[in-house]
């Protein structure tokens, strides 16, 4: 099972693998690499995905360096954190507490 400290460990620059995909929706979101590493940094894992593919990933909450609300999906590897989205999530989708999956 993946935990914070995991990704702790190795949270910098380059240990990042930041896939053309995911380079583009952060530019769209205004957010940067350093945004993403604070928030692991200072955040908390929210949900797991276990059975994803090819590496189990899980949702961290955290900041940004301004305090924005932050939300990262990554996975792991030895040496390496894969990241897969990173988004400011929103009221619409997300309790208060930017926790918590509002019920459809």
């Amino acid at each position: 099972m993946l935990e914070i400290e995991q990704f702790r460990q190795i949270n910098k620059p380059e240990n990042y693998v930041v896939t053309m995909h995911s380079r583009r929706r952060m530019y769209e979101r205004g957010i940067l690499l350093r945004d993403v590493i604070y928030a692991v940094e200072h955040g908390e894992i929210i949900e797991r995905y276990p059975e994803d593919y090819p590496f189990p990933s899980c949702l961290i909450l955290g900041v940004t360096i301004e305090k924005k609300w932050l939300h990262a999906v990554v996975s792991l590897d030895e040496g390496h954190i894969y990241l897969i989205t990173a988004y400011y999530p929103n009221t619409e989708e997300w309790e208060a507490d930017m926790r918590t999956r509002r019920k459809r």
